[in-house]
């Protein structure tokens, strides 16, 4: 399954749409250039190395920087505490604390033809979540895997959470080099620390704002 790692995560919330000319994107989803270094991990010591693929060992192997810190920020706009507001032009995911602050995290978020906006609810939520690539997916690459089992190198991540009925996403990354940058197919993808930390935070019904 090595072999398909690099190309996995640019595809992993495929819609319908086709996607632009190769050249129109910050990174090229399928060769990842100019980008040419591996992941760098940090693995802490856990009781559960015993079953290395339980949800709680595969939690202990993260990435280790992120190129957009984690900060809480002043915020006075008009979504109450509890509420996610994505930018996509700003390449920000914010979630409102109340009392005029909020957690600022950085995304990835659509390359061009993909990008989105409106109000969804977080309906599902899981933790190192399988891959079944959709359909449209399927057609245009029918050389993908149609499933991946959860763990470290599925390009959904340590955690998702699903966005309505729709096929979009906020996802963990194998890829946090990429956060900041427009690369994905309409799904906000954030580090998995990152993430992590939003899963305990989010919860099912969570309204999520997502502004172009």
């Amino acid at each position: 399954m090595r072999r398909f790692a690099p190309v996995l995560a640019g595809l992993a919330c495929a819609v319908a749409a086709w996607a632009a000319p190769a050249a129109a994107y910050e990174i090229d989803p399928l060769t990842r250039q100019p980008l040419n270094q591996g992941l760098s991990v940090t693995v802490r010591p856990s009781a559960t190395a015993a079953d290395p693929t339980s949800p709680a060992a595969m939690d202990t192997t993260v990435p280790k920087i992120s190129p957009v810190p984690r900060e809480t920020v002043s915020y006075d706009g008009p979504y109450g505490a509890g509420t996610i507001v994505v930018s996509t032009a700003e390449r920000r995911l914010y979630y409102v604390l109340g009392g005029g602050q909020a957690l600022r995290y950085g995304i990835g978020v659509g390359r061009p033809g993909f990008t989105w906006g409106g109000m969804q609810t977080i309906t599902m939520k899981r933790e190192w979540p399988d891959w079944r690539p959709p359909s449209q997916m399927i057609r245009r690459r029918p050389d993908l895997p149609r499933y991946m089992k959860g763990g470290p190198e599925n390009p959904l991540g340590a955690r998702a959470m699903y966005l309505g009925g729709t096929l979009y996403r906020i996802h963990g990354s194998n890829e946090p080099e990429t956060i900041g940058t427009a690369v994905s197919s309409g799904c906000i993808r954030m580090t998995n620390d990152d993430v992590m930390d939003l899963y305990t935070r989010a919860k099912v019904g969570t309204k999520v704002v997502v502004l172009r």
